[in-house]
Parts: structure tokens; C-alpha cells; sequence
């Protein structure tokens, strides 16, 4: 299914896609910063393009062509014993912002989400993505979550916690 606004209509990717969305994917590693990668960008690729992979891909069109993505995946809530949709990435090229693209993946990622029975659609952004965080605000609700990450352990810590 595919959803329109006048300025923007959002639908899966697909295979044709390829040169713009890997322009756009390294569009969105750059800003946060990401060291370039064609290895990642070529594997995430292919994660996106194999039905069998748990992560897809929309894209949002204007006359000018594909100026956004964003991936997404099902993730379990065993708190709530629900499945929700994660947003991965989403990213707009810089010319094509506020003009729509990013409200429209978030908005067919609401749809589908009800469609398939998700209980929510959630994401994170950088604390300093403001640009970002004003569209967030009208379309969601902001929590009180924070988020952390660790590293795995190295096969020497793993060895090490064995004796």
C-alpha cells in the first residue's frame, strides 16, 4: 500500500531504489557521524532486500524523487506481552526537510502497525537532534526512557568468568 499527501507519497523499497537509497544511507551515517563503510552499507542492503530479514525499508517520493527512508523491524514487549515496530533510521535529505517526507513514514509506520496489531512504534534521536525532536513532539509522545549501551564481552572476559 502506498499513502500520499500532495507533496509526498510513501511505499516499501524496492530493488530499483538502490543508487538513491545508498546515497541517502550514507547521508544519514554522516550526520551522526559514522565511519564511513560501504561493508556496512552493502550489508545493510542486503538485509533489506532478503524477504526473509527481520528489517524493511520505506521510502518517501516527492516529484524530485526518493528524499527519505526508513527502516524498521518488529521487536517483542514481553512486558506488555505485545509486539511493537521499531524505527531504525530515518533520515530526509536536507533540502526535502520539513516539507513532509519524515511525517510520512512515521505516519505509514502507525498504519501498518495497526494494520499487523503492533502495539507501538517507537524510536530514539540524539539529544541534539532538534530539528528532528519538533516533528517528534507532534507525532508521539516523548519518554522518560534512557537508553545505554554495552559493549560485548571479549572471548578473553568470557574465558576469564568461566574459572
Amino acid at each position: 500500500m502506498t499513502i500520499s499527501s500532495p507533496a509526498v507519497s510513501v511505499r516499501p523499497l524496492d530493488p530499483t531504489d538502490e543508487p538513491r537509497w545508498r546515497e541517502l544511507f550514507r547521508g544519514y551515517r554522516d550526520f551522526y557521524r559514522l565511519e564511513e563503510s560501504e561493508e556496512v552499507v552493502s550489508r545493510v542492503w542486503g538485509w533489506l532486500t532478503d524477504p526473509g530479514h527481520e528489517c524493511q525499508a520505506l521510502v518517501a517520493e516527492s516529484e524530485d524523487g526518493v528524499v527519505a527512508i526508513g527502516h524498521y523491524r518488529s521487536f517483542a514487549r514481553p512486558s506488555t506481552g505485545t509486539v511493537g515496530i521499531w524505527l531504525d533510521d530515518l533520515f530526509t535529505v536536507p533540502e526535502a526537510r520539513g516539507q513532509g517526507a519524515a511525517r510520512a513514514v512515521i505516519h505509514r509506520l502507525t498504519e501498518i502497525a495497526a494494520a499487523d496489531g503492533r502495539s507501538v512504534v517507537r524510536w530514539i534521536t540524539a539529544e541534539d537532534n532538534h530539528q528532528a525532536q519538533t516533528l517528534y513532539d507532534q507525532v508521539a509522545t516523548r519518554t522518560s526512557w534512557v537508553t545505554y549501551d554495552a559493549a560485548p564481552a571479549t572471548a578473553q572476559a568470557v574465558e576469564m568468568g568461566r574459572r
